[in-house]
């Protein structure tokens, strides 16, 4: 399966274009029977867009081989990129991951703080999960999401939904039904739209293990809403050595180009000044709007993320958002995003814009009919 990937992968798509039907979902009134509509269409093999609290996915039956192989033919995402499976409840980790007896303390303690919520915990994987959804690796990426839709879903199908961002690989992770429906309109037969995501940064990625000194830690394979302040009030946190960050990916959103619009994108740290091309049309992503770098030079556009407040947890939901509005501006060649502070959700902000630059580094370079 995972070679037919490979060759999925290899040509160029074109795919039909269907019907995409859009359901409102509203938790007093019709929350039920859109659960029962969606695991019906989940369980004859067929996808849809669902939302968590993060962002939203893109959602098969993750023991349907066929269903999981559509996601990643819709998507264009490479067969060597694992998925995450949402599960209804804690306990249902379980059913498809084996907790190692050392470290079952700690999951638990995990668990018991973060889930449900935007936290993903690779585990090792029992038989049941097929090689498709976990890329052929011993573990499984597991994920009880605070939002009632996708859990919803996942307890009416009776098995673990796995689901990455619907979007196209590598393009800006989706925090809205429109959203989706730019990237995957046309493509898949089911958006469920429940309204804006309210954190708007994808999940963090933990992998509870044993520190040199045998004692239980967690290794951060991505940062994300639970942060590594939050982290250290728990367990040790170890970051990836650089051998491990730069083999294939062992968890989703590991590749080091990633979230990307389709307009180049150069992040401006820190200490380093922005120089600017001639002929080229800059749009600014800034924090708070009043930055030294917002008030110089000419701008085409000038997007803040937490406009004069200067809130971390709102530039974060407003991140992908601001990101996709400023792709669309005809008046902009290039996106210049303004580094953020490095503590709490800045760190995962910092991480995605890195990764958005990194896709697009050599366009900066390129002539402006070339972004």
């Amino acid at each position: 399966m995972l070679a037919l990937l490979d060759m999925r992968r290899a040509r160029v798509y074109d795919f039909e274009q269907m019907q995409t039907r859009v359901i409102c979902i509203d938790m007093a009134t019709n929350a039920r029977s859109v659960y029962r509509e969606v695991a019906e269409l989940l369980a004859s093999g067929q996808i849809a867009a669902l939302p968590t609290e993060t962002v939203y996915g893109l959602a098969a039956d993750a023991f349907c081989e066929e269903a999981v192989a559509r996601v990643f033919e819709v998507k264009e995402r490479p067969s060597f990129d694992p998925l995450i499976c949402h599960l209804p409840e804690a306990a249902a980790v379980h059913s498809i991951a084996e907790v190692p007896a050392e470290l079952r303390s700690l999951v638990n303690k995990l668990a018991e703080l973060f889930w449900p919520g935007p936290m993903t915990l690779v585990l090792p994987r029992k038989a049941c999960v097929p090689d498709i959804v976990t890329s052929g690796l011993p573990t499984v990426a597991c994920r009880v999401t605070r939002h009632e839709v996708m859990r919803g879903v996942a307890r009416a199908l009776g098995h673990p939904v796995a689901a990455p961002s619907a979007n196209r690989f590598g393009r800006i992770s989706p925090t809205s039904a429109a959203a989706v429906m730019e990237e995957l309109g046309g493509r898949i037969p089911l958006v469920v739209d429940a309204g804006a995501c309210s954190e708007g940064l994808e999940s963090t990625i933990l992998q509870p293990c044993l520190d040199e000194k045998g004692k239980p830690a967690v290794r951060l394979l991505r940062e994300g809403p639970v942060t590594r302040e939050k982290l250290r009030g728990v367990c040790r946190v170890l970051k990836p050595s650089r051998a491990e960050a730069s083999a294939t990916p062992t968890a989703p959103g590991q590749l080091s180009s990633h979230y990307a619009p389709v307009k180049p994108v150069v992040l401006c740290e820190p200490r380093e000044p922005f120089s600017p091309q001639p002929g080229v049309r800059y749009g600014l992503i800034t924090y708070q709007g009043d930055s030294s770098l917002a008030t110089q030079g000419e701008w085409s556009q000038v997007m803040a993320l937490s406009p004069g407040s200067g809130r971390l947890a709102e530039a974060a939901v407003r991140l992908f958002a601001v990101m996709r509005a400023m792709d669309a501006q005809t008046d902009v060649d290039c996106i210049v995003a303004e580094a953020l502070p490095e503590t709490g959700l800045g760190c995962a902000m910092m991480d995605r814009l890195r990764r958005a630059a990194a896709a697009r580094s050599t366009a900066h370079e390129s002539s402006p009919s070339e972004p």
